[in-house]
Formats: C-alpha cells, structure tokens, sequence
C-alpha cells in the first residue's frame, strides 16, 4: 500500500467514525472558518432531528468528501465544514478529542 493510499484510507475511517457518532445524537465541533475564525457547533446527523437536505441551487456538482454537511441544532439549518478544520469534538461532558 502506497502512503496516499494508506492516507485516504485513515481519512475515509476518520470520516466514517465521525458521521456515525452524528447519526447516533448530538456532536459538538469545534473548528477554523475560512475566515480563520473559530467556531463552535452543536450538531448531528441523527434521524428525526434533522429536516431533509435540500441543496440552496440546482447544479448537480460532484460531493466533496472533504465537506461535511451536518444539521446545526442551535440554528436549525444544515451547515458544513472541512474535516481539516477540525479543532475538536466533543460527545459529552469532559469527552473531549482533539486533532493533532
């Protein structure tokens, strides 16, 4: 296995973990905007919380994977961000974990 292959597949797992603990219940993400600012987010992929995904225009672009859309459920609207912004994440009291 080559490094890039070994790194995408680290990435994919890292991914796969994430969107299941979002699709169990509440997830707060701590992360870097693009502007540089941080920003802490209550969110979750769990079914019966979030509304249906509509994407805001029609062009059928291909997914990011390196986006994620979430359910923000303090602003009740779909959200994103890039899972190499990630500064933390945290499923409940004192549960903390960081990245790097």
């Amino acid at each position: 296995m080559n490094m890039f292959s070994r790194q995408y597949e680290e990435f994919e797992t890292s991914r796969r973990w994430l969107i299941g603990h979002l699709k169990y219940g509440p997830v707060t993400v701590k992360f870097k905007k693009s502007n540089g600012e941080e920003r802490e987010m209550n969110c979750t992929l769990k079914e019966g919380i979030v509304v249906p995904y509509q994407p805001k225009t029609d062009n059928t672009k291909k997914q990011n994977l390196e986006v994620l859309p979430v359910w923000d459920i303090d602003k009740k609207e779909w959200r994103s961000f890039r899972y190499d912004s990630i500064i933390s994440i945290t499923f409940g009291i004192d549960n903390e974990v960081k990245n790097g």
